[in-house]
């Protein structure tokens, strides 16, 4: 495999025009230009490997090995080059072989080779660009705005990352058609299973309490055992699930499968999103990637609303469930293909806080059962089995608590988790985001069917602008959110949140669809799905890879605990003023739904965040301080030093040696297939 694994670049000795240390050993390019970036050869070599052929292009020299604690560097003439037919594979190898045999050895270098993402450290490095553009008319600088924007190394053509995001995108799109189409079809089924008007709601709502109790344990287990193996199983699982959901034959088949469908959507969700936070480095691809992964949200809410109305009017609710097991099986067939495999990259330090799992998992459930089924008790919140397991459920988040911060060695919500700025701020917020779209989309679409009397096919087309406005934000946002500052879009979002909630609170008896519902349609898809990007890429762009799992989590975990919470509260408010009328009460739980945007809104004002330009990753930050350091403290030793302290957070460090120029370049080489 290739992995050149650090390189530095030294101060030029006349006629040499780089230095170089590699694993090690330093080598200098005898006027070499090396363009491991945008040049026509490096768009002609296979990405995720060396070159088929070593080649020596003219313009490429000799590397020689430098002499243990000599400042100077011997010069070597400069020679044509021919090609070199090594392996692949073997490529790199042969290098690092011919310049440990001795001192003075001449050694080809593998040139131009894609696979190598290079990143420019800034503001060092601007005064050496210039002077070398100035010297031979070339920008020698590898820019970290080029690497944002290229095709990943892990993929080897555009086929299999389009593959890839084919995956990643249906996933989220199944997860929403589950939840959205099942309220379409929940009259006929209960009426079919006999299933009791109190019981109705449970195998609705229990997709969303298991899915949001297990995100957290089954988001360490892809950090444990890398996104590959728990995105997969997820969605197999996912998949088994929907379509023996087809089949049920009573009311607890139907409840049991709904059930482990959402153990499968909380593996493969904060999974999908370890994935992209992974593979992407920031900037804008990652930008775009992540705002499609956003608008594919509301588009899954709106298949499910389409095909549960025509499954439940023409067909069989039982239909709904085949028909999304289809999709969901062309789904689960690419991403066993095309995901990158990642298991070798599974971290052993990296374990399951079992303690942790014992505690929040069924804190959650309680807690979340207490408020949603709080309406439906006979008496209420007096009712004992409410009062019971809220009680219980808070005892249980109070323990885990204290098992969190005292006892666990390996948390599953570690401090470091919140240590970017703004992030708890950012957390709180979202929280209450969430909580406003939920009640936004279940209301909603019950007001339309109920108050406004429109049929369920009718439905689905009003919530067309939701859908067209949420491919739109996705396509432009990719390209524009390095342009402005999240904190900017964020006060945008937050303000559409209030005012898709505050255009139904305020609708008239029969409101004109222009005025309100169109109006309100925008409102809401530019609320979750800025919100969505904005917060995903800030939070997986801020959090080092071995926590990405823990980040898809915590991402996921506040939208559906946000969803539950908030409707559970809505529920209570509804069924408080039902008394006055179907129309009052919706517009009662609109009011709180504005109530929770205005808070959400308020926080966004707090949260800091710039814009999502392109730049170096976590790790790349960590290491490049740990070598300022080691530069600066012992540099004569620095260049037999190849191996750095990952965690160093020492930024006040920098190299002081004359002899070090300050332009450093760190080779990106995550999940480099082969070998």
């Amino acid at each position: 495999m290739c992995t050149l694994e650090t390189i530095t670049r030294f101060q030029k000795p006349a006629g040499a025009r780089s230095i170089f240390r590699v694993d090690g050993a330093a080598f200098f390019v005898q006027q070499a230009s090396l363009d491991l970036t945008g040049s026509p050869q490096a768009r002609r070599v296979r990405p995720g490997g060396c070159a088929s052929h070593l080649r020596l292009p003219s313009d490429i020299g000799f590397c020689h090995r430098k002499a243990a604690g000599q400042r100077q560097f011997a010069s070597s003439p400069r020679k044509e080059a021919k090609p070199h037919p090594l392996p692949p594979r073997n490529a790199c190898e042969a290098l690092r072989s011919c310049l440990a045999e001795g001192e003075g050895r001449r050694c080809p270098i593998p040139a131009r080779v894609s696979t190598f993402a290079c990143t420019k450290l800034a503001p060092m490095g601007r005064h050496d660009t210039e002077r070398d553009a100035g010297s031979d008319g070339r920008a020698a600088e590898f820019d970290v705005e080029f690497l944002g924007r290229q095709r990943p190394a892990v993929f080897k053509s555009q086929w299999a990352e389009l593959g890839f995001c084919f995956s990643l995108l249906g996933s989220m799109l199944m997860a929403e058609y589950f939840v959205s189409g099942f309220h379409i079809i929940l009259p006929p089924l209960a009426s079919e299973l006999d299933i009791p008007a109190a019981s109705q709601t449970w195998p609705a709502s229990v997709f969303s309490l298991v899915t949001g109790a297990f995100l957290l344990p089954l988001g360490r287990l892809g950090d444990m055992y890398g996104g590959y193996l728990t995105f997969n199983i997820g969605l197999a699982w996912f998949l088994i699930w929907c379509l023996v959901a087809g089949f049920s034959t009573n009311y607890l088949m139907l409840i049991f499968c709904r059930a482990l469908q959402g153990l499968g959507a909380a593996a493969y969700l904060p999974t999908g999103i370890m994935l992209l936070g992974k593979i992407y480095r920031p900037g804008p691809r990652k930008n775009l990637v992540f705002a499609l992964y956003g608008a594919f949200a509301p588009i899954g809410f709106f298949m499910g609303i389409l095909i549960g109305g025509v499954s439940g009017q023409f067909l069989s609710w039982r239909w709904y469930f085949w028909l999304g097991s289809i999709v969901l099986g062309a789904v689960t067939a690419v991403s066993f293909l095309t995901i990158p495999f990642d298991y070798r990259d599974k971290r052993r330090e990296v374990r399951m806080d079992w303690w942790g799992v014992a505690t929040i998992v069924p804190g959650l459930l309680l807690v979340v059962y207490a408020i949603t089924d709080s309406s439906h008790a006979p008496s209420g919140w007096a009712s004992p089995q409410i009062l019971v397991t809220l009680l219980l459920g808070v005892a249980f988040l109070a323990a885990a608590w204290y098992v969190e911060t005292r006892v666990a060695a390996s948390p599953l919500l570690p401090g470091d988790l919140f240590a970017p700025k703004s992030m708890k701020t950012l957390v709180a917020a979202l929280f209450f985001g969430y909580g406003t779209f939920g009640l936004f989309l279940f209301y909603s679409s019950f007001y339309i069917e109920t108050v406004l009397h429109v049929s369920t096919l009718l439905t689905a087309v009003w919530y067309v602008p939701l859908i067209v406005g949420g491919i739109i934000i996705g396509t432009v946002g990719g390209f524009t959110l390095h342009l402005l500052p999240g904190r900017v879009l964020l006060a945008i979002s937050g303000v559409g949140n209030v005012l898709s909630v505050l255009l139904f609170a305020i609708a008239p008896e029969n409101p004109n669809y222009w005025a309100y519902v169109f109006p309100a349609m925008i409102c809401g898809t530019i609320g979750i799905d800025i919100t969505y990007t904005v917060s995903n890429v800030f939070i997986t762009t801020n959090l080092p890879a071995h926590r990405q799992g823990l980040a898809g989590a915590l991402i996921n975990s506040l939208l559906f605990l946000g969803i539950s919470f908030f409707l559970g509260i809505g529920d209570v408010v509804v069924g408080e003023t039902r008394h006055l009328g179907t129309r009052e009460s919706y517009q009662a739980a609109f009011w709180l739904a504005t109530g929770v945007a205005g808070m959400g809104l308020l926080l966004y004002a707090f949260v800091r965040i710039g814009s999502a330009k392109s730049d170096l990753t976590v790790e790349e930050r960590e290491q490049l301080n740990a070598e300022a350091r080691q530069q600066g403290q012992a540099l004569p030793d620095s260049e037999n030093n190849s191996t750095h302290e990952a965690g160093a957070q020492d930024t006040s460090a920098t190299a002081t040696d004359t002899d070090v120029e300050k332009f450093n370049l760190s080779f990106v080489t995550r999940w480099v297939p082969g070998g």
